[in-house]
């Protein structure tokens, strides 16, 4: 387990680092332009890597049981946190849209603390639960009831690209704890319709999937200006890239480039051969948390360990289909690579949950009992 924890510290550790000097590269333009300083968004990001880090350290020496003590409280200041981002004077609102909320110079998406409730939430009532997590009532309807009021908090922001994330990794929760497949199916179907619906009365969105669907008719052709440029960023790289620094895209033809499109920069200035590596880095994310989970010593830290791993390794898969063209344009960042402190402060917090769950196995749980898994990942 010693040899899983380290490998998944080097790996974050990887990402970090390619996501600060990649930083540097891609927002110094921007940062020139707007604030005069092409170090703005860098020096901002090294303030939140070393609140990040505080946070992490405190969380990797927070035994994870206590969180399932705290779920209670955790989701309802997450409401609390997502309901105030429409207060006036508290909440920002930039291009239509009310994420964060604002103290001082810096700012917080109440959405990323509310990734960390929603995971620890349902995996402690499914715990709780227990052998009843297969009736329909307490293992589906309930929790779903509790899941529904974050994402319509989230929907109402609008925020799109995390309430299909969270509700997606909500149900993969409740699926793992237990709730049958059939009433997963019924609700997340109804769940979806609702989704599909809010989608519907949002004209720029409807007008991102047009644009998804048909890149080439010219109707469309504003919407899918992003996915253009950031597939020029991709050619232009070929296999090698075209030297760290030297990327046109950044130079205000890619939008977003220091935060969702960073992957774009990424290909354009080192290519196809990077852009790969950091696949292969959220691969090595999904198998180390996927090992930790399945060692955990209690079905609690199975759950959150599994949930985190997801999370991340799922919000990274969306960014980079996104980013490939592969799905309609979201604003979710790449973790621990693209600019933004919530996400980067949430990230390491989720990945030190999970170093915290590896220093369990092999302890004997609460109850007295040790846990026994006997599977492929044990055995690796």
């Amino acid at each position: 387990m010693r040899k899983t924890s380290s490998t998944l510290i080097g790996i974050v550790l990887v990402l970090l680092s390619i996501g600060i000097v990649m930083l540097a590269s891609t927002s110094n333009v921007r940062g020139a332009a707007t604030f005069h300083d092409p170090y703005h968004f860098l020096k901002r990001q090294l303030v939140w890597l070393i609140i990040s880090a505080g946070a992490g350290f405190v969380v990797t020496r927070f035994d994870y049981h206590w969180w399932q003590k705290l779920a209670a409280p955790l989701v309802l200041a997450s409401t609390v946190l997502l309901g105030l981002v429409f207060a006036p004077g508290i909440g920002g609102e930039i291009s239509g849209s009310y994420r964060w909320l604002r103290a001082g110079p810096l700012s917080f998406q109440p959405s990323e603390l509310a990734k960390f409730a929603v995971i620890i939430a349902l995996s402690a009532w499914m715990v709780r639960v227990g052998p009843a997590s297969s009736s329909l009532l307490e293992g589906a309807l309930l929790p779903s009831l509790g899941l529904g009021v974050i994402l319509l908090l989230l929907i109402l922001e609008p925020d799109f690209g995390t309430t299909l994330l969270v509700g997606a990794v909500g149900m993969t929760i409740m699926f793992a704890g237990g709730a049958r497949v059939p009433h997963l199916a019924i609700i997340g179907t109804v769940g979806l319709c609702v989704f599909a619906l809010a989608v519907a009365q949002n004209e720029n969105r409807v007008i991102r999937i047009m644009a998804f669907l048909f890149p080439n008719d010219p109707k469309y052709a504003a919407a899918a200006y992003h996915l253009a440029q950031s597939k020029t960023a991709f050619i232009r790289g070929e296999w090698l890239g075209v030297g760290l620094g030297e990327s046109i895209q950044k130079q205000f033809y890619l939008p977003e480039a220091h935060t969702d499109f960073i992957l774009a920069i990424i290909g354009e200035e080192l290519g196809f051969f990077m852009t790969l590596f950091v696949v292969l880095l959220f691969l090595g994310v999904l198998v180390c948390g996927v090992l930790i989970s399945a060692r955990a010593p209690d079905t609690f830290g199975q759950l959150i360990g599994f949930g985190f791993t997801v999370m991340l390794v799922l919000q990274a898969s969306i960014n980079i289909g996104v980013v490939t063209g592969c799905m309609p344009t979201k604003g979710l960042p790449l973790p621990f690579i693209s600019y933004g402190g919530s996400s980067l402060v949430m990230s390491i917090a989720s990945v030190c949950v999970l170093l915290n769950i590896s220093e369990h196995v092999g302890k004997k749980r609460p109850d007295g009992h040790t846990r026994l898994i006997k599977d492929k990942a044990h055995a690796l």
